[in-house]
């Protein structure tokens, strides 16, 4: 499948139900835009997960262009389209790398997030472009995530550094930088725990973890990752809000995309937090990791063929 084939793919639950809606909301003759059919329209949007302050956004440019006027459904989606491309406009940068010396990404979220998949995929997706990648598993708290993490490395062909259980997560991202700069390795990829992002005391932890990192690579980390599991819809934003506040994220990478119909939160994420999306996840293998292109995901919204 090529990347658009893909994306559409992995949309295929909200391409179905925004345009089986849209749909729905006209007859063959057209439909009149009074304030009957934008609280239909707004009422659709919102099912999608686009979040009231886009949905009012998309509303008022549909009232103040159309109210009053008949009008079939090519016209409003296409409309739909420009605002929505203008909502979650971004430049096209999924990876900050060092200027010189190692690339160190930090990976946080939530648990059952996505984020030893999505490091994964990161790490199949480095490997192909002839970088040596370290793993860090910070996750010293859970035995399953070491070894998830684990069985992965020795699978891609990327060196793992991990620690024992219940060890200090901060030593361990110590000795994967320190073991990336033994070996010359260009990319550290450390995870860490998941945490609820109102757990106060695991949240100072990370920040102690960004501090380990900066010690050894200065500037680093280049990359705080926050993965969001798109199924979670809403609740990914309060996700967004406090891990950046925390570790101050530069980018999400939106996991399981392919298994939701609420696609439209990745609007509200950029609208109200102003963080790239810098991958989504639109599959389960490793090769399932696609850059995040804002113009092509909301074409493939509205693409039904």
């Amino acid at each position: 499948m090529g990347i658009f084939s893909k994306l559409k793919a992995a949309l295929s639950k909200t391409v179905k139900l925004l345009n089986t809606d849209v749909r729905d909301l006209f007859k063959s003759s057209g439909r009149l835009v009074d304030e009957e059919f934008l609280e239909e329209l707004f009422s659709m949007l919102i099912k999608t997960d686009m979040g009231v302050s886009a949905s009012s956004e998309i509303i008022d440019t549909i009232r103040k262009q159309f109210r009053g006027r008949v009008v079939h459904m090519p016209e409003i989606v296409d409309i739909l389209k420009v605002k929505l491309k203008q909502l979650m406009a971004q430049p096209i940068a999924p990876i900050n790398y060092a200027a010189k010396g190692p690339t160190v990404i930090m990976v946080c979220g939530v648990n059952g997030s996505g984020k030893t998949t999505t490091i994964a995929k990161l790490t199949r997706m480095f490997i192909a472009e002839q970088k040596k990648v370290v793993l860090g598993a910070s996750d010293t708290f859970r035995a399953a995530a070491v070894e998830q993490l684990t069985i992965w490395a020795n699978r891609l062909g990327a060196e793992i550094v991990t620690g024992q259980s219940g060890s200090d997560p901060a030593s361990v991202a110590h000795k994967a930088i320190a073991r990336t700069l033994e070996i010359n390795a260009d990319i550290c990829i450390v995870d860490t725990a998941g945490r609820l992002q109102t757990q106060k005391n695991l949240m100072m932890e990370l920040e102690k973890i960004r501090r380990v990192m900066g010690k050894l690579v200065p500037e680093s980390p280049h990359e705080v990752i926050l993965i969001l599991d798109a199924t979670t819809g809403q609740n990914g934003i309060s996700q967004a809000k406090y891990f950046t506040e925390s570790v101050k994220c530069t980018g999400i990478i939106l996991a399981k995309l392919d298994g939701t119909a609420k696609g439209g939160v990745t609007v509200t994420i950029r609208k109200q937090m102003n963080l790239p999306v810098k991958f989504i996840g639109v599959g389960e293998t490793a090769d399932d990791l696609e850059i995040f292109d804002s113009d092509k995901f909301v074409d493939a919204l509205f693409d039904e063929s």
